[in-house]
């Protein structure tokens, strides 16, 4: 059996299918681990979706921020942004089926074998590892609730940027949800940063540091895996860190890995040229 980490999909779902064939993955004896956002902006969002879930339980994800307002969007609470490609999502006859599916992942994941941690964005340099797995379940459990929609009505917003236990209620929930979610940046005591999009080699404010970088307690006791931040393009500068979004939908590659041997695979776009496939 071997395990597949895979970065942001967001409907590339042809390049998807091209790195599962270049590895031979078995569904009956291999696991796909997702890390999040496997709709928005790629064109086959809708089969993305089915494919994973039939999947099964060989296939492992965690929500992103796309994903979220996925179920945002289908309760009325956002609009679709004009450059989602997921409008065949809400005609499509196992739409509820989807979606109701999608609600009940959680936001973060560590594996029980290996150890590793799989989140979308990262973990805040306030929390340990552990406090992460605690505080996301507090999300998971209103998801799974018949109370889920109250969460979608109040998840969105920047603030409060800066946690304290004392946080509740929904401040609370949207901090944690923005933490594993949305976050990027930090400053020294962990307050987040939502403006600043660009990789640490274009980022001005010196106050501010990649959250994998900031002092805590978040990393250096069992590896992160993680997406979101394509500006990256999988660099962190650190092997505890690994950073899987290479930005195939904007045209970059798509990026997947081995656990086993520490293998990575990578293809470009489809979007700008025929793919050839290449093993990094």
């Amino acid at each position: 059996m071997a395990t597949y980490i895979v970065g942001d999909i967001q409907g590339c779902f042809q390049e998807l299918q091209a790195l599962l064939e270049l590895v031979n993955f078995n569904a009956q004896r291999d696991e796909l681990w997702l890390a999040g956002d496997l709709v928005a902006r790629g064109p086959q969002s809708l089969e993305t979706l089915r494919f994973v879930k039939n999947l099964g339980e060989s296939a492992k994800i965690v929500l992103g921020n796309h994903d979220l307002h996925l179920l945002a969007v289908s309760l009325g609470y956002a609009k679709q942004k004009k450059k989602d490609l997921t409008a065949d999502i809400f005609s499509a006859p196992d739409c509820q089926d989807i979606l109701d599916w999608l609600r009940l992942q959680p936001l973060i994941r560590k594996h029980p074998e290996h150890g590793f941690i799989m989140v979308h964005a990262g973990i805040s340099p306030q929390w340990t590892p552990e406090q992460a797995i605690e505080l996301a379940q507090e999300v998971h459990q209103l998801l799974a609730s018949p109370q889920y929609s109250e969460f979608f009505a109040n998840m969105y917003g920047n603030h409060p940027t800066y946690w304290t236990p004392s946080l509740a209620g929904f401040e609370r929930l949207r901090f944690i949800v923005n933490v594993l979610t949305r976050m990027r940046y930090c400053y020294q005591d962990g307050s987040l940063d939502f403006a600043n999009k660009q990789p640490p080699q274009g980022n001005t404010d010196t106050a501010m540091h990649p959250w994998f970088d900031v002092p805590g307690e978040h990393v250096g006791t069992v590896p992160i895996l993680f997406g979101h931040w394509a500006a990256l393009m999988g660099k962190t500068a650190r092997k505890d860190v690994i950073g899987l979004d290479t930005g195939c939908v904007w045209g970059n590659r798509l990026t997947m890995l081995r656990w086993d041997d520490q293998q990575l695979f990578s293809l470009p776009s489809m979007k700008v040229a025929d793919a050839h496939i290449t093993n990094l």
